[in-house]
């Protein structure tokens, strides 16, 4: 008898502890700044379309995509994130579109500067100056694109 209720002892141990579960385990929370890495990408990959439509305004516009990618690279590092193997350098089969002009390209950088001081005011201390450098690179690229 002591052997049986040893026997249930340690299966209703067992069951609770998880082995017996066949529910999965919930998918992780994202990182607060992911949506700031999305939007890191998503700036160089509009640069590069801008570059693409308009060679004549590579040398003023690689260079900020090139800012965006730096920003991008360390925000993965900080978060743990992969990036995109194309990341690293523009596809040469980037096609441009309307809505990648200076002007356009501006707009976007004073909306992610907006997100940038957003997400800088809920960082950690720890993660603070990495996104303020960012918010201000992006005021001060929106200022280049004037």
């Amino acid at each position: 008898m002591l052997a049986t209720a040893g026997a249930l002892t340690s299966a209703a141990a067992l069951a609770g502890c998880g082995i017996f579960d066949d529910e999965p385990e919930p998918q992780p929370e994202p990182d607060p700044l992911q949506p700031l890495l999305d939007e890191a990408l998503a700036l160089a990959a509009a640069y590069d379309r801008a570059i693409a439509a308009q060679p004549d305004l590579s040398a003023r516009l690689t260079p900020l995509a090139e800012d965006h990618r730096a920003h991008a690279a360390e925000l993965a590092g900080l978060i743990g994130a992969t990036l995109p193997s194309a990341v690293a350098a523009p596809s040469a089969s980037v096609s441009a579109t309307d809505g990648d002009t200076p002007a356009e390209l501006r707009k976007a950088e004073q909306a992610g500067q907006k997100n940038a001081v957003a997400a800088c005011r809920t960082a950690p201390r720890e993660r603070a100056a990495l996104v303020g450098s960012i918010a201000a690179c992006r005021a001060t690229h929106a200022e280049a694109l004037r």
